[in-house]
């Protein structure tokens, strides 16, 4: 496990389909010592690529030498591997991601799946911070991302927002995107959270359900109208969750 380092610091990125976005981290409060920077993602968004701009935004800060950087990024990742990539090109299947970012930015680094960051960050400085048990985070926008916590140790991976409900992957029916593109009411879409959230407690009967994404910010529309056994609230760190998560990880993997 990696020690915290004097400086309190570390350096989160948050890389996505169309922007990679980065800030300084103080890991005692989990706020931004710096206002982020957005750099967009390069066209050809091969490692190579995406690597040179992950050390222009490292660069662009005047961070302590000890400062390590946490990366979130849009795939499923085997202890820092690639498995598969869906938002970027295809050539990233494979790729060693901490290795990649060392040897760009000469930084120890660690890279974790961005709704997995995401997760970490609730935890350890939002909605969740002081929950013990079973904690789902999950993220509502063009799909559903899930990060699952258990006493504050993350389950990497989990992909919840494709299990097959009622015939259907989940988040083809639930995710904020299929309420936009079926132009549905709240409460027309509240149902089709109430199904995708049920059958998510029957699996696995989570104490808190942290609710994320863009939509999080109109959680009085539709979190209410949600009967489940366990709470469930809306985020609080949005769209800062996966930077803040990553760099937490970077200092305190586990």
């Amino acid at each position: 496990m990696a020690e915290q380092n004097e400086h309190g610091l570390a350096f989160g990125i948050d890389v996505g389909g169309s922007g990679i976005k980065g800030a300084p981290v103080d890991l005692a409060t989990g706020e931004f010592a710096a206002d982020r920077r957005r750099i967009p993602t390069p066209h050809k968004s091969t490692p190579e690529a995406v690597a040179d701009v992950l050390a222009e935004l490292v660069d662009g800060f005047d961070l302590p030498d000890d400062a390590p950087i946490g990366v979130a990024f849009p795939a499923p990742l085997d202890h820092g591997v690639v498995r598969f990539i869906a938002n970027l090109h295809k050539s990233w299947k494979g790729v060693d991601l901490p290795a990649l970012v060392q040897e760009a930015t000469g930084r120890k680094a660690v890279a974790v799946n961005d709704a997995d960051a995401a997760g970490v960050g609730e935890q350890r400085y939002g909605a969740a911070k002081g929950h013990d048990g079973v904690v789902l985070v999950a993220t509502l926008g063009t799909g559903i991302g899930s990060a699952l916590l258990v006493d504050g140790i993350l389950v990497p991976n989990t992909e919840l927002g494709h299990l097959e409900i009622d015939g259907h992957d989940a988040e083809h029916r639930a995710a904020e995107s299929a309420r936009d593109r079926d132009d549905l009411s709240w409460e027309k879409w509240a149902k089709r959270l109430q199904r995708y959230f049920e059958t998510v407690e029957m699996l696995l009967s989570p104490d808190l359900i942290v609710v994320g994404g863009g939509v999080s910010k109109h959680h009085e529309k539709y979190l209410p109208l949600l009967d489940l056994r366990a709470e469930i609230i809306p985020a609080e760190l949005r769209n800062r969750a996966g930077i803040v998560g990553a760099a937490s990880m970077a200092a305190r993997p586990h």
